[in-house]
């Protein structure tokens, strides 16, 4: 794993909704470690699992845990993208995505947790690899996605800040 250390994305370099997610990862620079640990942290929450568990829903239209497993590999995608086109200086807005859309078009309670959790590793070593070769520049490349600024920096920081958010709400909601 890279041991390359990347600061936190300036308040410029994000829309204000991104910083929930941000100030979820330690401000010490090493966010390819966060990723990789909150991989880790997912993997061994849910594992465990039984089926009823994994497809459990805490409140009406409520995701279950495989919903939410496979939103965050959606919103990694997205925010890869969105890092992606700011990095290469393509600068036409990004357009928003509607995140309750995909859940149910997702399929997720259909497909096997073993299933869902290599794609996961395959899609975060993407991830990693992608981010973890980008240069400071294109790092703080700012773009727009949502109306809003944004920054190759600011989008990896969301992914490791968006799955920890997730996995709270698992632990605190589903796994009483």
């Amino acid at each position: 794993m890279t041991t390359r250390h990347i600061a936190k994305p300036a308040t410029h370099q994000h829309p204000p909704y991104a910083t929930t997610y941000i100030e979820k990862v330690p401000d010490d620079g090493q966010i390819f470690k966060h990723l990789a640990t909150g991989l880790k942290e997912i993997f061994n929450t849910v594992e465990p699992l039984t089926e009823e568990q994994l497809l459990y829903r805490y409140d009406t239209g409520k995701w279950t845990i495989k919903e939410v497993l496979v939103h965050l590999m959606d919103a990694e995608r997205v925010f890869s993208y969105r890092g992606l086109r700011c990095a290469r200086k393509d600068k036409p807005p990004i357009p928003g995505f509607d995140h309750n859309a995909y859940v149910p078009a997702s399929e997720a309670n259909g497909r096997d947790l073993a299933d869902i959790l290599a794609e996961y590793q395959a899609l975060r070593s993407a991830t990693i690899a992608f981010f973890s070769h980008l240069s400071d520049d294109a790092l703080d490349e700012i773009g727009e996605a949502s109306t809003m600024p944004c920054s190759a920096k600011a989008m990896v920081y969301m992914i490791a800040g968006h799955e920890q958010h997730h996995l709270r709400i698992i632990k605190e909601r589903y796994l009483k």
